[in-house]
């Protein structure tokens, strides 16, 4: 009995053990994580292979990949493929570095008529620690135009949009169609025109929603007087 109890504790201390090896963050994995969190801080993007070589002091490629590898596997960060600059940080990144959340600023999206599409205009902001705490891609754009004031969303406000697959009716999205942007309340119901996005100023109409328009995300909160509100 005394042996098998031993030989129990040994296992549970060894698995305990590997778990704990494979989930703690070595010096150099750390020393990379900050090198992508100061590289989009201060230019906008995420570095290059060949940057965080450079910036590490390697010359292999594969080094950099393990690193990035071990670091995604532990929840650190997310590789996008196909993207040369294709690093994002996760919450779980921030918290190991002691950093404030990094989000990207895309650019001015219409409340309004729908304006051209938006892109990555290389800005990124700090966020409040709730913020930062969100699983999923999270972005802020700045709105034009007067159409969902009475959503207590103003022009020149920014506002936070979290990318989605599904959404509810009711929820204010934004929408591209065609090439261009807008935001507006998703309605769908049971009556004519059944699914639709409705603007939240009387001096707009509803715009018809059709195959070609796709729902980016949902706006979850308007920054007002330096503070974020949540929308409803």
């Amino acid at each position: 009995m005394e042996f098998s109890t031993f030989l129990i504790l040994t296992l549970e201390y060894i698995v305990g053990y590997t778990i704990y090896m494979e989930l703690a963050v070595t010096t150099r994995q750390k020393e990379l994580l900050g090198v992508i969190y100061e590289f989009i801080k201060n230019t906008g993007f995420p570095p290059t292979i060949a940057e965080m070589r450079e910036n590490l002091g390697v010359s292999s490629n594969q080094s950099i990949l393990d690193l990035l590898e071990k670091l995604s596997k532990k929840s650190f960060i997310k590789r996008n493929e196909g993207n040369a600059r294709n690093v994002t940080i996760l919450p779980m990144g921030y918290k190991e570095l002691g950093e404030p959340s990094l989000t990207p600023f895309l650019g001015v999206t219409s409340a309004g008529v729908p304006i051209e599409a938006i892109e990555i205009s290389g800005e990124w902001r700090e966020m409040s620690g709730e913020v930062s705490q969100l699983q999923s891609d999270i972005f802020m754009l700045r709105i034009s135009g007067d159409s969902m004031i009475n959503a207590g969303i103003d022009d020149g406000d920014v506002v936070l949009v979290q990318t989605k697959k599904e959404f509810i009716s009711g929820e204010i999205v934004l929408a591209e169609k065609d090439g261009e942007t807008t935001v507006k309340r998703f309605i769908s119901e049971d009556k004519p025109p059944y699914v639709y996005l409705k603007p939240e100023n009387p001096n707009y109409q509803n715009i018809l929603f059709t195959d070609a328009t796709e729902l980016r995300g949902k706006v979850i909160s308007v920054l007002k007087n330096n503070y974020w509100k949540s929308i409803k």
